[in-house]
């Protein structure tokens, strides 16, 4: 019988529920054994609806639970941190939602912690172990669009209630934290290297003081990358790689269904698409792949898919993009 993981969730966020753990439950190396909410009642409903066995009244009661080898952390941007080191410092390991801080100084303070608990601990970027990205990744290196100068990334919705977290400053809440970082991600992923300096504008809304909409330009060794991330736009998501020989479209990178095929677009440039070539990949939970190959470095103390080092240099683009907005001006990648 294959080993598996036991995982806790810390929280009913909509997140988890939704996605992430219906899909970890159907992993090779990962089951989800127990969920923990402020209300009680709340994480026992929860775990009927999703036939998980524990429900847990509190978070600290579902981290001292030695039958849990690892935490699954959906809570609020704020709360990242001191629950990861929680968990860790309870020895357990953590994938935690991202992006894994508010400040590149906490995501550092994580690298002791997790040095002194030896316990592993990632960040829940899950298109990292989603085939189409593992392939755009592959033709970019076998050189089929020639030299990468350029990652293109719009990532939109539409959300105006305050009381959703994710419009609440206090939180975490707006555009760049909440989905800029995919598109950061998405150029640092592509050239394989990290960004220079960067520029950012930033559009607050004026009630609830959260970054609305946010672009930036990314100066990386050899190229750019552009992106503009919204709250209050139309749903959209689009990345889009052009090299020197062509360019690769990927239809929906961030919420790639589960249902039905991915596709990739390749072409040389004509404006007319005849030369176009469409690459479908195989249908997959991205969040059941993220599950098993973080439960699966567990099991055989490997790296997890996105580590602490990778988390924080993410981290410090974001950072940099709010400082440039500030300042008007061009911000350095320390």
């Amino acid at each position: 019988m294959t080993k598996k993981i036991r995982w806790g969730a810390l929280s009913t966020a909509s997140i988890g529920v939704r996605k992430v753990l219906p899909a970890m439950q159907l992993g090779r190396y990962s089951e989800v054994v127990a969920i923990a909410s402020r209300d009680l009642n709340k994480a026992r409903e929860t775990a009927a609806q999703l036939g998980i066995p524990k429900a847990y009244g509190s978070y600290e009661e579902l981290i001292a639970d030695p039958d849990i080898d690892a935490i699954y952390n959906p809570l609020p941007n704020q709360l990242h941190v001191p629950w990861t080191i929680k968990a860790a410092e309870a020895g357990k390991h953590v994938l935690c939602e991202k992006p894994i801080s508010l400040t590149v100084a906490e995501a550092e303070s994580l690298l002791q912690v997790r040095e002194h608990t030896r316990v592993k601990i990632g960040e829940a970027f899950m298109i990292r172990s989603h085939p189409q990205w593992l392939r755009v990744k592959e033709l970019i290196e076998l050189d089929r669009i020639g030299q990468l100068r350029c990652v293109a990334a719009s990532f939109s919705y539409f959300n105006v209630d305050p009381k959703n977290i994710r419009n609440q400053l206090e939180s975490g809440g707006g555009a760049l934290y909440d989905i800029g970082c995919y598109c950061i991600q998405s150029a640092r992923y592509g050239f394989g290297v990290e960004p220079k300096r960067v520029v950012g504008c930033i559009d607050r809304d004026q009630k609830m003081g959260t970054d609305r909409l946010t672009s930036a330009m990314l100066e990386f060794p050899g190229g750019h990358a552009i992106f503009n991330c919204s709250t209050q736009l139309v749903p959209y998501q689009r990345v889009q790689f052009f090299g020197t020989k062509g360019r690769i479209e990927i239809e929906i990178p961030f919420n790639a269904p589960k249902d039905r095929p991915t596709r990739i677009f390749i072409d040389k440039g004509d404006l007319f698409g005849v030369d176009r070539v469409t690459e479908e990949l195989p249908i997959c939970d991205q969040y059941t792949l993220q599950g098993d190959e973080f439960s699966k470095a567990i099991l055989d103390d490997t790296e997890v898919p996105v580590p602490l080092e990778e988390a924080i240099r993410n981290m410090k683009v974001i950072e940099a993009i709010f400082r440039s907005a500030e300042s008007s001006g061009w911000v350095e990648i320390r």
